[in-house]
């Protein structure tokens, strides 16, 4: 760090950023007024002090701001304020923007997947084979008509049927016809 006739500090020119510190008066800051500082403390005024900080841009940027400063008659570091605190506050807004939106995809998609869970299993339902969890028949006669639950061919009243039995009380009822029951190899081989 080099020091400058008039005794500020001078940062080398490797440095990107220059730390903050307390600005000096000068004709381009604001002036305390009398509403900004409660009467009778006096040493509160260092705390809230605005800070300086310095940062390096191109020549023609340079040129820029003065000259837009000229013509809106401000000092350059309240135009340059003023820039600052506008795209920090509409980063701000974006950034507000972008988190509603994503929980709104977020909040999108996690019903769409709700949804395709519950379509899987009630396809999955729907696939299933009929005669699953069936662990025994029951010969009887039909009273009324009725479909084979696996081959799907009609079954009149009065039929021989068979009655699936099921492990699960809340399982529907299936009925298959004589041919649709599954024999034992057993009982062919013996006779």
């Amino acid at each position: 760090m080099q020091r400058d006739p008039s005794g500020d500090d001078k940062r080398d020119s490797n440095d990107e950023w220059a730390e903050a510190r307390p600005a000096k008066e000068s004709k381009d800051a604001p002036s305390k007024s009398s509403r900004d500082e409660p009467a009778g403390k006096e040493g509160d005024t260092a705390e809230r002090k605005e800070r300086v900080i310095h940062t390096r841009v191109p020549a023609v940027l340079e040129q820029e701001l003065k000259r837009l400063a000229e013509n809106i008659r401000v000092p350059v570091s309240n135009l340059i304020r003023t820039i600052l605190e506008d795209a920090v506050e509409m980063a701000d807004r974006a950034g507000r923007g972008v988190e509603e939106e994503l929980h709104r995809a977020a909040t999108t998609l996690s019903s769409k997947r709700e949804h395709i869970l519950k379509k899987k299993a009630q396809s999955a339902i729907a696939q299933r084979h009929p005669l699953d969890g069936v662990i025994g028949f029951q010969s009887m006669t039909l009273a009324s008509d009725a479909r084979c639950a696996r081959c799907d061919s009609a079954i009149d009243a009065g039929d021989d049927a068979h009655l699936g039995v099921s492990a699960d009380p809340t399982a529907p009822r299936v009925v298959v016809c004589d041919a649709c029951v599954p024999r034992s190899d057993r009982g062919k081989r013996r006779g």
